[in-house]
């Protein structure tokens, strides 16, 4: 065990704090395959890198206004910087830092909301501390953290808004600076993805603050300017693109404004129950976070370290506007996270200042950390299991990869028995969790993309292939009717959309086309049928079987 002098040290709770965001975001980054939503940013991205204009985006050369650009300027940067446009590892980077942005944010913000606890006299910061480190290891952050997507950029920034906002109430002078730059990061949540973050966090956590839930409510009465001066340079940094974009292609962001209010009713469509597991997503805490949403049991106890009430109200608040929302997706639960976290620092904190003292500690306490300790040391059997009967290429149990993991996560299992439950020690079942959780992602990450290949039909061809032919490398190559994203990404370049009318206009030849079902001379427009010739259609995969569904390539070329 640390000195206490150490453990209550700036310098080590800022260590353990990034290295666990280390763990969490950073090793393997470029391993898994690029997601839909990946190759769409990745695709405006290399458009900017490659010439292409940064205020008004582009995907396969057509105008990107579905989303905020903030995200692909920042995959766009780290292309430049590191002089590359494929590098996985680089392109998710930015997510990467900003999910370790989203955890610092995220601790500021917890202590401003502990600070005036009674408790905090024992070990200031403490609690807000662990709530960074329970944040920063939970499952769906995990997830977000290590992917090139919109959602993290946005929910970091708006954690960031809601610090700055609770520190500028907290001040005792103006705190304009504070507003201001809460005002700055509202803009680039905006710029982000729009209203998503503050319908979905800022909303629920302002009215929340502003109610009885809220003991200090009355300090923003007092900074209503500083309030107003976040609202307004928030509201001109977030609308600053779509008006810039509205005062050039008017028609084309109407249209895509309605396409997307539809989907919201349209598409992924779940009941309104669907998040109704989010406590699942806090991962290896899933157990205290429970126990930290059982009110009668919860609130007087993990209350005496957070204001649990606010912290639940806006929780719960939170959740009912994501449920009003038909269109719903795992991703979507980020705004959950932060409340969630910060409860299960409370309810931690109960329990190891409960059993500094053990002869008060009352038997549910006992079974609760013995019950933790079982799920914990259930999860470091589970792993080398699911080696043995997966059996991944790499993964067996002939493997040096294996005895890493038997070992590690070995130690892990009886270092909790022993300290959980043993000795009944919650701080060492803390330090152990996250022991086993950084030792999962840096031993099975590698694993990931291996499992998604597991079932990959050998011998298809897919239009990588197509595009190595010595033939076809170097000719134009465009499509009839919309690519698959993903097919742009992995071909390294645009692929136009072209229509009957376009091929009037084509002075080079020959081309490709691409299209979705084969394409014959009959196909050619009538002008030029007697000059042009159709050289009959091959075909190529979309995914790893043929299930995915097949696309068609021609090569056009002057008789």
């Amino acid at each position: 065990m640390l000195p206490t002098s150490i453990l209550r040290a700036g310098w080590f709770r800022t260590l353990t704090v990034l290295v666990v965001c280390f763990f969490s975001f950073f090793p393997y980054l470029g391993t898994p395959n690029v997601s839909l939503m990946e190759a769409r940013n990745f695709v405006a991205a290399r458009e900017m890198v490659n010439g292409g204009s940064w205020l008004i985006p582009t995907m396969n050369l057509e105008l990107r206004l579905a989303k905020p650009p903030l995200p692909t300027w920042a995959v766009a940067t780290a292309m430049k910087l590191a002089g590359t446009t494929s590098n996985l590892f680089v392109l998710r980077l930015p997510a990467a830092l900003m999910a370790t942005l989203l955890i610092l944010f995220f601790w500021g913000l917890a202590r401003e909301l502990t600070r005036r606890l009674p408790t905090e006299t024992d070990e200031p910061g403490r609690t807000a501390w662990l709530g960074a480190l329970v944040l920063a290891s939970s499952l769906l952050i995990i997830t977000s953290g290590r992917e090139g997507q919109w959602d993290i950029f946005s929910n970091s920034f708006m954690v960031g808004t809601l610090w700055l906002l609770t520190r500028g109430w907290n001040s005792a002078g103006r705190g304009y600076g504070w507003f201001a730059a809460a005002g700055v990061t509202l803009g680039a949540s905006m710029l982000s993805k729009g209203p998503v973050a503050p319908y979905a966090m800022l909303l629920p956590y302002v009215a929340c603050y502003l109610s009885r839930l809220n003991p200090w409510r009355a300090t923003v009465r007092a900074h209503w300017q500083g309030t107003a001066l976040a609202a307004v340079l928030g509201l001109g940094i977030g609308l600053s693109w779509p008006l810039y974009v509205y005062s050039h292609v008017p028609a084309a962001v109407l249209a895509v404004a309605q396409v997307e209010t539809t989907s919201w009713g349209e598409r992924h469509v779940q009941p309104p129950w669907y998040y109704l597991n989010f406590p699942v997503f806090s991962g290896i805490w899933t157990l205290v976070a429970l126990v930290a949403l059982y009110v009668p049991y919860a609130r007087h106890r993990a209350g005496a370290y957070v204001p649990y009430l606010l912290l639940l109200g806006w929780l719960v608040t939170s959740l009912v506007l994501l449920s009003l929302v038909p269109e719903k997706k795992e991703r979507y639960m980020l705004p959950l996270l932060p409340p969630i976290a910060l409860l299960i620092a409370g309810m931690l904190r109960y329990l190891e200042t409960a059993f500094q003292r053990p002869t008060t500690v009352l038997p549910t306490e006992r079974r609760l950390v013995r019950a933790w300790t079982v799920v914990l040391v259930v999860v470091c059997a589970l792993a080398p299991l699911a080696m043995m009967v997966v059996r991944l290429p790499g993964f067996g149990p002939n493997t040096l990869r294996f005895v890493a993991v038997v070992v590690v996560l070995g130690s892990v299992a009886v270092v909790a028995i022993r300290q959980g439950w043993q000795h009944l020690r919650p701080t060492a079942l803390m330090a152990t969790s996250l022991t086993a959780m950084a030792a999962l992602l840096a031993l099975l990450l590698p694993a990931y993309p291996r499992w998604e290949g597991r079932r990959d039909e050998q011998g298809l061809r897919h239009l990588v292939d197509v595009r190595r032919q010595p033939t076809l490398r170097k000719l134009p190559w465009y499509s009839m009717g919309e690519v698959p994203v993903k097919q742009i990404w992995m071909i390294g370049e645009p692929m136009p959309d072209i229509s009957d009318d376009t091929l009037h206009t084509l002075s080079r030849l020959p081309v490709v086309v691409l299209s979705d079902e084969p394409y014959d001379d009959e196909d050619l427009p009538q002008a030029w049928q007697a000059s042009v010739d159709a050289m009959p259609s091959d075909s190529f995969y979309l995914g790893r079987d043929r299930g995915a569904g097949i696309w068609y390539y021609t090569v056009l070329r002057r008789k």
